[in-house]
């Protein structure tokens, strides 16, 4: 019996598979074929969304989405917060709102319940022992770190707390998240909110 390479091993030939005659060699068989689709269609669906992710991304000259992104009750939240310490504005708290977990609607491990592969958690993806530091520190803050209204407050302390509050705004997302790609995407998102808003 002949087999023909398939997704998944050697599947036996079918003797009465129609088409034509060019076709019926081992690296053409509708399998094989199924396989090459199949493969250009996961890499161009990755290569769409990672294009798509980036295009979204911005930097601080084309920005993202504006205001009209921002759920109701986070845009409170994160206006609420924004008197937090000087130099800190609710768009700047959005931008990271926003690049977390695109404001706690991320349908992803860790943002409403759990922890993701870091182990951080909640909309403004918090791990642990910063999270109980920050409330440490500043007592209102309250105990839910998946709940916006308490997990935005610690966000805005903490960007006060590592260098905001002295206008330091590229140390404290820094802080935040050690990347440089990290820090342009949120000042960029901030920036096209206080645009839209």
């Amino acid at each position: 019996m002949t087999t023909w390479p398939g997704a998944h091993g050697f599947l036996p030939e079918r003797r009465a598979w129609p088409g034509p005659r060019h076709l019926r060699e081992e690296s053409e068989c509708p399998l094989s074929l199924l396989g090459k689709v199949g493969t250009g269609a996961v890499l161009f669906t990755v290569a769409a969304i990672a294009v798509g992710y980036m295009k979204d991304t911005g930097d601080a000259d084309t920005g993202g989405p504006g205001i009209a992104d921002i759920p109701g009750v986070y845009l409170a939240q994160y206006r609420a917060a924004a008197d937090t310490c000087p130099h800190l504005d609710w768009a700047l708290l959005a931008g990271i709102g926003k690049v977390e977990t695109d404001h706690g609607r991320l349908k992803a491990a860790g943002v409403r319940s759990g922890a993701n592969f870091a182990g951080a958690k909640g909309p403004m993806q918090f791990l642990d022992p910063t999270f109980e530091a920050v409330r440490a520190r500043h007592p209102g803050i309250g105990p839910d770190i998946y709940d916006p209204a308490d997990a935005i407050p610690a966000a805005a302390h903490y960007l006060c707390d590592s260098g905001l509050a002295a206008g330091d705004q590229r140390r404290a997302i820094y802080a935040y998240n050690h990347a440089d790609w990290y820090v342009a995407k949120v000042q960029g998102q901030a920036a096209a909110y206080r645009r839209s808003a």
